[in-house]
């Protein structure tokens, strides 16, 4: 018996692999993952517990990435590290495209320190360029959650009240090798009105739990890499926006382009500080309205005058966070007389649940009420009818 167990290994060490496992025979004789029912089922909860609240257009989010010795573990194919960086890299590009106007930075920790790897900005290739860079890179040594927080709160801290203050912390070690008491910085973070989520990838920790009940974050271990980038598409959304969050007016540009055709080649004010800036001279780029700077790509900070740049698109795609489209209305599929089909996809219905849009009366199944509400933000019946046109 020994032997046998010693072949089989732990469970959560395969669990992910044996995909079979997951998969079981319904009421009508067809093979369907209850893996991704569940998932489903937990996109939908999270639609409604956001319903009726009003999310910010403007955040500031610093991810903490875990690079100490326990990363290097295999449960995560091919490591936990690598697995993480691939995820984040798709978590950056889908971060901007639903939050174009806020910006992000990465922290990293380990040998019981913790070091910036990119500033707060706006441009996702930058962010992209470095976790790139970084699969090269050895993990070693313990983490220190402390001062990874204490290092994003000397930046969140100066951010303007009328922004989102976020830190996302992505941790695989069972400890944390800190210089001092770590409640005293849950403190500072609360004081300063930043909120912490953590995603686990080994067990939950106690002080994990604590920071984020603190302060009103969420707090989650991975079952699988798929589970795992369902937790991360979870933090594309913004949070809801608190009573402490001011209005303010802000001053925004909007740059005109210029071709490669016209004007004087000049020096792009994103490549001053690179190795290659041999790749920012020429004429075209964005001009700024009010100092004439260039910059090869939009939203930006001007970086002589202080404007932000942005382009009628990008506002675009921020507004629908400030008026979010209301949740569709469950209704089980007996309850219909003639309509058997989706509004959006035209597909028939094969579940017993079906949800419909309480404006248009429209009906949808579950993949366009999950799409409709993550990337469209807007109910097709409603955009296409004439009254709502008129």
């Amino acid at each position: 018996m020994e032997n046998e167990d010693d072949q089989k290994g732990y469970r959560w060490e395969t669990e992910y692999e044996k995909t079979w496992e997951a998969i079981r025979e319904d009421e009508h004789g067809l093979l369907t993952s209850s893996l991704e029912e569940i998932v489903h089922k937990s996109r939908r909860k999270r639609l409604l517990e956001k319903k009726n609240l009003k999310l910010g257009m403007m955040r500031h989010l610093y991810i903490i990435l875990d690079c100490s010795e326990a990363m290097l573990e295999p449960d995560l194919k091919p490591t936990r590290y690598l697995c993480t960086l691939k995820l984040l890299e798709k978590f950056i590009e889908e971060y901007f495209d639903q939050n174009p106007i806020s910006q992000l930075g990465i922290i990293c920790t380990k040998n019981k320190r913790a070091e910036k790897l990119t500033e707060l900005a706006g441009n996702p290739k930058q962010h992209i360029n470095v976790l790139q860079n970084s699969a090269k890179l050895a993990c070693v040594g313990e983490p220190s959650l402390q001062n990874a927080l204490e290092l994003a709160i000397q930046t969140l801290r100066f951010m303007p009240t009328h922004t989102s203050r976020e830190i996302l912390v992505i941790f695989g070690s069972l400890t944390t090798c800190d210089p001092g008491d770590i409640y005293e910085t849950v403190d500072s973070l609360v004081s300063h009105n930043i909120r912490c989520s953590i995603i686990g990838l080994a067990a939950e920790l106690v002080v994990c739990r604590k920071i984020t009940k603190a302060t009103q974050g969420s707090y989650n271990v991975v079952i699988d890499d798929s589970h795992f980038h369902e937790l991360l598409c979870y933090q594309v959304s913004p949070p809801p926006a608190t009573s402490s969050t001011e209005s303010s007016l802000i001053r925004m540009g909007f740059p005109y382009h210029q071709s490669k055709s016209e004007g004087k080649p000049s020096m792009c004010m994103c490549h001053l500080d690179s190795k290659t800036p041999h790749e920012g001279f020429g004429t075209e780029g964005y001009y700024c309205p009010q100092c004439n700077s260039k910059y090869c790509e939009l939203p930006v900070e001007c970086k002589a005058c202080g404007l932000t740049l942005v382009s009628a698109p990008h506002l675009a795609r921020s507004f629908h966070h400030l008026f979010p489209l209301d949740c569709f209305n469950e209704i089980h599929l007996s309850n219909l007389e003639s309509v058997r089909h989706c509004y959006s996809c035209l597909s028939t219905f094969t579940e017993q649940t079906i949800y419909q849009c309480g404006v248009c009366n429209n009906l949808f199944c579950l993949e366009c009420d999950l799409f409709i509400h993550d990337s469209l933000h807007t109910c097709p019946g409603c955009s296409s009818s004439r009254k709502q046109l008129n």
